[in-house]
């Protein structure tokens, strides 16, 4: 298992349940998620973006490693579900907060 901050942790648990408010909760109420060429701020946006997301791939997040200091964490994780090439591992740049998430950018 691999050790995650807790923020982070959580938002894996929420999107592998596809719990789109519980994952939208683990950001500050103004964080953003950067995928897929669009950017999507506050928890009302993230969790529309979670849903669909979760509606159109069914994905399921595995975390293969991680590193990070200073408020940041990148995760590497194999990413499956109903998208072509999948599984792919991808890259979750995590800026962190006191209080969640501030942002996220997936990445190739």
């Amino acid at each position: 298992m691999i050790d995650l901050p807790s923020f982070v942790a959580d938002y894996v648990e929420a999107a592998n349940a596809r719990d789109a408010h519980g994952l939208a909760a683990c950001f500050v109420p103004d964080g953003t998620v950067q995928d897929e060429g669009r950017q999507h701020r506050g928890r009302e946006a993230i969790a529309a973006w979670a849903a669909d997301t979760a509606a159109r791939y069914a994905t399921v997040i595995e975390p293969r490693s991680s590193a990070g200091a200073d408020g940041a964490c990148t995760l590497r994780a194999e990413v499956r579900g109903n998208f072509p090439g999948s599984p792919l591992v991808l890259a979750f740049h995590f800026a962190l907060h006191a209080d969640g998430i501030q942002s996220l950018e997936i990445t190739p």
